[in-house]
């Protein structure tokens, strides 16, 4: 087992510019079962953005958004849209964790500060990846309160749809520039490469990708890192690349233990899935082997199933959830499989071709 050079202990949360932060959690709250926990806005004196904390077992996200003309966040929304601005980890020192990525070669964005109210300090910094795209480092470790200081409790409970955690987050950077940030991964925040699909392993008879997957944390934080490769058409990542206006946050895949009741509540409130052909079907005993779920269930959701030599996995994706076709959610159960769906990826690219002709951008 390689040694753990930069000690993650979780993703603490992710944040997420959107232009109204009020309707973002009212989203998450009925479509995906988060509860609106925290708040801090101008009731709470702050003065220029707002912040909403939606939480659902260990999944916290942060939702900003700009109240006055002008704000940075407009900015940035104005080029991508809502997305994914911030993946944040949880630390043991900030400090330390800052100055040696920075040392390492990491570009900082904001120098370690403290925050602190009646119930504490915290401490935060945090360094550019991808984009516009941060990791900020955090430790709470000196504070009482629930998530930040200042915020406020704002208790709106969601019905929960068995989303447990984080499983891993993927991002798109341009052609050429994924074995960069691998190597950045791995010089400056220590991650190793648990697995790398070519063209081969990701194609159509239209489009293929490229995707390297990341890990640390002692594989506690996963993130696959995709390029477009060459293809007959424009791929989903060069798609991706241009309606986003670059590199950043592809998907989120978040961890469930019963994929066919979180999927069957997530399709009865609303949200769109990719639907792959029946045929999928026909020879997936063939090809996973025995499994303890229905398959005429997996397929009436649309689910899909790919095994590893540790286990199997179930999983599926849901179309974009913003108007631009960007930011997306997997879900995924995993049966001992340590993988991502190797298997799956000729049928899911189809899936998602259809839905880029739909659009007129294949």
């Amino acid at each position: 087992m390689p040694q753990d050079t930069f000690p993650i202990r979780r993703i603490d949360h992710i944040r997420f510019y959107v232009g109204n932060a009020r309707q973002s959690a009212f989203f998450y709250r009925h479509l995906l079962g988060f509860s609106v926990t925290q708040f801090h806005g101008l009731e709470t004196g702050l003065k220029h953005e707002v912040d909403y904390l939606v939480e659902q077992d260990k999944i916290r996200f942060l939702f900003s958004a700009p109240v006055r003309p002008g704000h940075p966040i407009a900015e940035q929304l104005a080029i991508h849209g809502d997305h994914v601005q911030d993946i944040a980890f949880e630390v043991d020192d900030v400090d330390w964790a800052f100055n040696t990525a920075v040392q390492r070669g990491a570009t900082p964005a904001r120098e370690p500060y403290t925050l602190s109210d009646e119930n504490g300090d915290v401490r935060i910094a945090s360094i550019k990846i991808y984009g516009d795209t941060l990791h900020t480092f955090i430790n709470r470790d000196n504070f009482k309160g629930h998530f930040l200081p200042r915020f406020v409790d704002r208790m709106e409970p969601g019905i929960p749809a068995g989303l447990i955690e984080v499983d891993h987050c993927v991002g798109n950077v341009e052609l050429g520039a994924m074995n960069k940030w691998v190597r950045w991964y791995e010089e400056v925040l220590g991650f190793n490469q648990l697995i790398s699909f070519d063209d081969k392993d990701i194609s159509t008879e239209y489009t293929a990708l490229m995707s390297k997957v990341m890990s640390g944390g002692d594989g506690r934080v996963k993130f696959p890192i995709n390029e477009p490769a060459e293809g007959k058409k424009k791929s989903q990542i060069d798609e991706f690349l241009e309606f986003f206006g670059g590199p950043g946050v592809q998907h989120i895949a978040l961890r469930t233990e019963d994929i066919v009741a979180t999927v069957t509540e997530l399709r009865r409130r609303g949200l769109q899935f990719l639907r792959v052909p029946k045929t999928y079907y026909d020879d997936l005993p063939a090809r996973v082997g025995a499994i303890d779920e229905d398959i005429e269930k997996l397929q009436d959701l649309g689910v899909l199933v790919d095994r590893d030599d540790e286990g199997y996995l179930l999983q599926i994706f849901s179309k974009p959830i913003t108007d631009r076709p960007t930011l997306f959610f997997e879900i995924i159960e995993r049966k001992g499989a340590r993988s991502f769906g190797k298997g799956n990826f000729k049928a899911l690219f189809e899936a998602i071709e259809r839905e880029q002709e739909i659009r007129g951008t294949l």
